[in-house]
């Protein structure tokens, strides 16, 4: 990814210096910038000439692993740069790192940068979505050549824009991948219903997805996901997306927006079951040997009898998917908002949504609709409420509600889509349960309850009450 970045910001016309520890890399990509056009890139094999050959005031891009790496790699370049020099942090690392480190440097006259980077490696080539946070005199130094590297949305812009102080790159890079766990998940179990419930084959998997990438759901994911139902196996017969094994990685960044979302009390199923199917995909054996308990006890691993029309499935899946997308990007940006406020950063939610239109990972039409609700009213408590969305969402709620409850007659878990709609329906009641959960509460450790037709806090000696009642 970072060769890539270089070779991005080396075609755009700005020279680059190039260093990396193992020198065999240095030279690869110094041979493909020759390749691709004679690029002004130029390789250095050791930190001391990298940082001499930069022009001051030096501006340095990182992209290595989170955590210990990066502290050792800012302690190597350290040593040989001036005061004003600036270091950016381009991997996905955990916010408070950052804003450790740029105190660290501001004492040593150094300014510094932590920025997300969305697109992957095709996207670092060929134009990114970049969230950088912390100093704005550092993002100034670097603006110019952001602005260019950058994805570039017609009508839109480029897809980077300074983010706010501190930490809030990271911050809001970590929510994004939050909510692309919630997308992928989402997928995933539309692709479950439709090949267990309705038996579509590859090839009807291929086609529908390619047709949904033309309306609503349009997204780079559902176009990788209609591109890998189309790729036949190369060792073997059949397609290769049915060789692949059932067990789904991650780096900690879906983990660590769950963890912040509890953190600050902000409600967000759709992210955090994703990471629940993740750690329970993880369990294969165990769940081979469960399926094997459970199929002797009359259960195979989809229940039978469910009789569906294929055409209206198809359209069901398409509605339920996409209300429960817009209550998983709704969590993510009350997660977001939510830390902006407790951090002072004043984040712009709709400018975030921009800058998600075009080189990331959930780059979607969807996006633009989440800027202009934004744009409407920038201080929407939920894009639930945003007359467009919940117009969207009334719309499909009975195509939702069908599909979840055809899921759990089959036996076939849809942790995203359910979890979307329990949100969903607890968001927009009224009045909850939540009372009596407060009454036991009370009951059980004397912690108080407010009434709806009186002020102030209450106890009630509700065991005394009830043995008084029982004699």
């Amino acid at each position: 990814m970072g060769q890539n970045l270089a070779l991005n910001i080396a075609e755009k016309g700005f020279p680059i210096s190039v260093y990396n520890r193992s020198t065999s890399k240095v030279d690869e990509t110094v041979e493909r910038a020759k390749k691709e056009g004679d690029l002004p890139l130029y390789g250095f094999h050791d930190p001391e000439s990298f940082v001499k050959s930069i022009q001051k005031p030096r501006v340095i891009i990182m992209l290595v692993k989170a955590g210990s790496p990066v502290d050792q790699t800012i302690k190597t370049l350290s040593a040989y740069l001036e005061k004003g020099d600036c270091i950016i942090d381009g991997g996905n690392e955990w916010y408070e790192n950052t804003e450790r480190r740029e105190k660290a440097m501001a004492e040593l006259g150094l300014l510094y940068l932590g920025m997300g980077v969305s697109g992957g490696e095709e996207g670092a080539r060929n134009g990114p979505s970049m969230m950088p946070g912390g100093s704005l005199e550092a993002f100034k130094y670097i603006e110019d050549i952001l602005l260019k590297v950058a994805a570039q949305v017609p009508g839109s812009g480029p897809c980077v824009t300074y983010i706010g102080k501190g930490g809030s790159g990271n911050f809001v890079k970590m929510v994004h991948n939050g909510i692309e766990y919630g997308d992928m998940q989402l997928i995933a179990e539309a692709y479950d219903v439709l090949k267990s419930v309705g038996k579509l084959s590859n090839e009807e998997l291929h086609s529908v997805f390619a047709e949904w990438n033309k309306g609503e759901l349009l997204s780079f994911l559902i176009e990788i996901t209609a591109d890998i139902f189309g790729i036949k196996d190369d060792k073997g017969e059949g397609y290769l997306v049915d060789k692949v094994l059932d067990k789904t990685g991650m780096k900690g960044t879906g983990k660590w927006t769950v963890q912040q979302a509890a953190d600050l009390s902000v409600a967000a199923p759709t992210i955090a079951s994703s990471l629940d199917a993740r750690f329970l995909s993880g369990l294969k054996e165990e769940r081979v040997e469960a399926a094997k308990v459970f199929k002797a006890g009359g259960f195979g691993d989809i229940l039978t009898g469910q009789v569906v029309d294929k055409k209206q499935l198809i359209d069901d899946v398409r509605q339920a998917l996409y209300a429960s997308k817009i209550c998983s990007y709704a969590q993510g940006m009350n997660l977001i908002r939510a830390k902006s406020i407790e951090k002072g950063w004043d984040l712009k939610l709709g400018e975030l949504a921009r800058i998600w239109k075009g080189g990331c990972i959930i780059r979607a039409v969807f996006l633009d609709w989440i800027k202009k609700a934004y744009d409407r009213n920038p201080d929407l408590a939920n894009l639930l409420v945003d007359p467009e969305f919940s117009k969207e969402i009334i719309e499909r709620q009975s195509a939702w509600r069908r599909v979840v409850c055809l899921a759990i007659n089959s036996g076939i878990s849809t942790p995203g889509m359910s979890s979307s709609l329990a949100y969903f329906d607890t968001y927009r009641r009224g009045r909850l349960p939540a009372n009596l959960v407060q009454a036991q509460r009370d009951y059980f450790g004397a912690h108080t309850y407010e009434r709806v037709d009186v002020e102030g806090s209450f106890h009630t000696e509700w065991f005394k009450i009830a043995r008084q009642c029982k004699n």
